[in-house]
């Protein structure tokens, strides 16, 4: 893709927080390189982008997952201005042989590809003096539980790779920003309309354009970690204090239901 003056990479924008973080990047004037394995939706959002904002616009849709992609995406999209890492899975299941392989992926997309993409593109901006990425973690990475084990687990690799990436860049005019949101309303958690709506209502739950409007800011004044949100605030230490075998018995009781 041509070099531009003020490029910003989104992966995982044909939909939710993805497409919010283009959406509100290309609104501040950045020229976009989405990045997606849902074609059909990434090049509608590619067209309803340039439509809306008359940014340029380039997409690739690509498997995120594979192994050593992320030289591939980076060079389609070289040097770019701002790397958002934002692509990734989820699933809510007890760990046995069955899904393997929804392990492997999330382990690679999560944390082998992010991690590349990272010193890829940090060694690119570190050269021409500026730049910044935004990683997204989770609350979760403070709370490992039963069900989202691999989940909770690569949410604290990125938290933890990304404050000590951020010390490494930080001398060469590079920021790192790990984001680490409770829930967002968004097709990752697989939660019916009233529920959704409910849990909007009382604040447990957070729009995207409400999350990516406040994680952009912190990503712009260069802060290390972002925690958004009261849940953020309440929800893990009380997780924490709460017994083990009482966690235990939530597990199964959800297990069961679940496979019933």
């Amino acid at each position: 893709m041509p070099d531009l003056q003020k490029t910003a990479l989104v992966t995982g924008a044909s939909s939710g927080m993805g497409l919010e973080f283009a959406r509100q990047l290309a609104q501040k004037g950045y020229a976009l390189a989405i990045v997606s394995n849902q074609e059909k939706e990434l090049a509608e959002a590619a067209e309803s982008i340039k439509a809306e904002f008359g940014v340029p616009v380039q997409s690739l849709c690509i498997d995120l997952a594979q192994h050593g992609i992320a030289e591939k995406v980076l060079a389609w999209c070289p040097s770019p201005d701002i790397l958002i890492n934002n692509a990734g899975i989820f699933f809510m299941e007890y760990l046995g042989p069955e899904n393997l392989g929804k392990v492997r992926t999330m382990m690679a997309l999560h944390m082998e590809t992010v991690t590349e993409l990272c010193i890829l593109a940090g060694t690119q901006m570190k050269e021409k003096g500026g730049g910044r990425i935004l990683n997204i973690s989770s609350m979760t990475a403070r709370i490992p539980a039963p069900g989202i084990a691999i989940y909770s687990a690569t949410k604290a690799y990125l938290k933890s790779f990304g404050k000590s990436l951020s010390y490494e860049l930080r001398p060469f005019g590079v920021t790192v920003t790990t984001v680490c949101p409770a829930a967002v309303d968004t097709g990752l958690y697989p939660l019916g309309y009233r529920l959704r709506r409910f849990l909007r209502q009382i604040g447990l739950i957070r729009t995207p354009e409400w999350l990516v409007r406040r994680s952009l800011k912190a990503m712009f004044r260069g802060r290390r970690t972002f925690s958004p949100g009261l849940t953020n605030c309440l929800l893990p230490p009380l997780i924490a204090v709460l017994p083990a075998r009482l966690i235990d018995y939530l597990g199964l009781k959800w297990i069961r239901k679940e496979t019933e």
